[in-house]
């Protein structure tokens, strides 16, 4: 059987699963509260915000959903590979507000950047898995003793492969993990260099259309949040939160429209990240589509600080991380608990 890929160069672009509008990353996340008029006092000057973004991201979803009109801000877009180089430009005040997964933050907060979760969403972990390629003998994940695994640092997939290691009764050590990035990955995986790959969507929903098959998923093992991740500085100044609040409350607009109209979507994502439709609509289905916003709550500050305290323990992080710390609830207003349910298509539509 052929198997199809994306180029590789493509891949490089492509958004991280606990990046790109799933579990690591450009969530839509929304604030409570009608839009604002963003001049910050300054006698009628248009703020512009800076939003960092990753191809096929929330620029597009903006778009797509028709919610880029009517802005009493400019914005500024600055696309990245990936949630770690996105909140990177965040501290350095390069960037206002970027969305990433529940795993880049932890490892920014462990660096003691300047950075802070304004917002959230919750979705399916169904696209968090790890993966097995077509002939694979591995039928569980107490099996993946001794095995090679790739998986890329510091990533959402990272923690569930830990998380689902030591569900099997494993540890890290137990593995051979090799940190790559999903291109390279990719072209492990399909060479037989690697055991299996702990990734996540649209990686995920690529790949088992290639005859790969999920081994283990992260649905009960890790908890689906994506963050909106916001410049201190940015939240200190009067015209740009309130271009934040904006921002975010049009986010969600733009997420209650992906989940009614998962084929558009679909279509318009497909394009501009070159994924053929059906790999797209597979991930829409399976977990981009399925995102609830949700209160940054102490539910979810708890949740991030287990994945916190996981990265401590294995040496990861250097020292003791507080997660909330790093969190501003002005934003919350009257959204539903971070437990909420995610959607499911076939159910909720």
């Amino acid at each position: 059987m052929r198997r199809h890929s994306l180029p590789l160069t493509l891949l490089a672009t492509l958004v991280p699963l606990s990046l790109a509008l799933t579990a690591c990353g450009g969530d839509g996340a929304a604030a409570a509260g009608a839009p604002a008029a963003a001049d910050g006092g300054k006698g009628g000057a248009k703020v512009t915000l800076n939003i960092g973004d990753q191809k096929g991201g929330n620029e597009s979803l903006l778009r797509a959903a028709g919610e880029l009109d009517g802005l009493d801000y400019s914005v500024k877009w600055s696309t990245f590979t990936s949630g770690p180089p996105l909140l990177e430009a965040v501290n350095a005040k390069a960037v206002d507000i970027g969305g990433v997964g529940n795993t880049p933050p932890v490892f920014a907060a462990g660096a003691k950047s300047k950075i802070t979760v304004v917002a959230a969403t919750h979705g399916s972990a169904a696209g968090e898995a790890i993966l097995v390629p077509k002939g694979s003998a591995l039928q569980s994940p107490s099996e993946l003793r001794g095995k090679k695994i790739a998986v890329a640092q510091g990533s959402s997939a990272h923690f569930q492969l830990i998380a689902s290691l030591e569900q099997a009764g494993l540890k890290p050590t137990d593995v051979t993990v090799n940190f790559l990035q999903p291109a390279d990955a990719l072209a492990a995986f399909n060479s037989g260099a690697v055991d299996a790959w702990a990734v996540w969507d649209p990686y995920t929903s690529q790949v088992l259309r290639t005859g790969a098959r999920v081994l283990t998923s992260g649905e009960g093992v890790v908890n689906g949040l994506g963050f909106q991740v916001a410049s201190p500085a940015a939240l200190r100044d009067a015209g740009k939160s309130k271009a934040i609040g904006d921002y975010l409350t049009r986010l969600q607009r733009a997420q209650e429209w992906v989940f009614k109209h998962p084929e558009e979507w679909a279509k318009v994502w497909a394009k501009e990240t070159g994924l053929p439709y059906e790999v797209a609509f597979d991930a829409v289905k399976r977990s981009n589509g399925t995102r609830v916003t949700v209160a940054v709550d102490d539910a979810a500050v708890a949740s991030e600080q287990k994945i916190a305290d996981t990265f401590t323990e294995l040496k990861l992080i250097p020292g003791k991380v507080v997660f909330k710390d790093f969190v501003d609830t002005r934003f919350n207003g009257t959204l539903p608990p971070s437990t909420t349910a995610p959607r499911t298509y076939g159910k909720d539509s």
